[in-house]
């Protein structure tokens, strides 16, 4: 399995990149796939909510969910650029009380995080090989909801994956670029106890969301 120990994330989404990411946050906010994902795990209101960010990157998500109302929020990220522009950027608009970032693989880690109301991972799972081992460990940790942002299950995303593969290959940088199946991901969230309620496809991207049944 391709895990950040194994994988460099903190040389793949190193400072520089953080610092572009944080920067285009501030500017334009969450934008796209990312926001859709935000109102999807809030609709119904997001009062009072525990939330998991995996893969949290610069914090779109998870400030997003806690300046909707949610109680707290866990963040988890293999990269420690990105984990410390999430912190500055919690520092920033004065939610650092509220949220407690944890750098590591998230399934070596979920053992020790608690269950919460709310799972978000956006853009996670393309870089991930094992994706049923993931969303597995994510989805135990989810009591009510669990939303996710994946790459668009099409023949172009799958070529186009291949094709960025085989540059990070000739480049001998360990990082690669997963296209999971769709049904394949439904499979994985619903052993683990969930049903999709809403997908939400674009051109590159798709918005799934998943909700605890019974």
């Amino acid at each position: 399995m391709d895990g950040p120990d194994s994988c460099c994330y903190d040389e793949t989404f190193d400072e520089r990149h953080a610092s572009e990411r944080l920067d285009e946050y501030r500017r334009r906010g969450a934008r796209g796939s990312t926001r859709r994902l935000i109102e999807a795990l809030a609709a119904g209101g997001a009062a009072g909510s525990t939330v998991l960010d995996i893969g949290g990157g610069v914090g779109a998500v998870h400030l997003g969910l806690l300046q909707s109302g949610a109680a707290s929020a866990i963040d988890v990220d293999a990269s420690g650029p990105l984990l410390a522009a999430a912190r500055d950027e919690a520092v920033r608009v004065g939610l650092a009380g509220r949220v407690d970032h944890r750098k590591g693989d998230f399934v070596a880690l979920a053992p020790e995080v608690p269950e919460v109301d709310l799972v978000a991972l956006d853009k996670v799972i393309c870089c991930y090989d094992d994706g049923a081992a993931l969303l597995a460990a994510a989805g135990s940790r989810a009591r009510r909801r669990l939303g996710l942002v994946a790459p668009r299950d099409a023949w172009w995303m799958r070529a186009s994956g291949r094709l960025l593969n085989a540059w990070q290959w000739l480049r001998r940088d360990p990082y690669r670029f997963y296209v999971h199946p769709t049904r394949e991901i439904a499979g994985a969230l619903r052993a683990a106890g969930l049903e999709r309620v809403h997908l939400d496809a674009g051109w590159l991207w798709q918005v799934e969301v998943y909700e605890r049944t019974g």
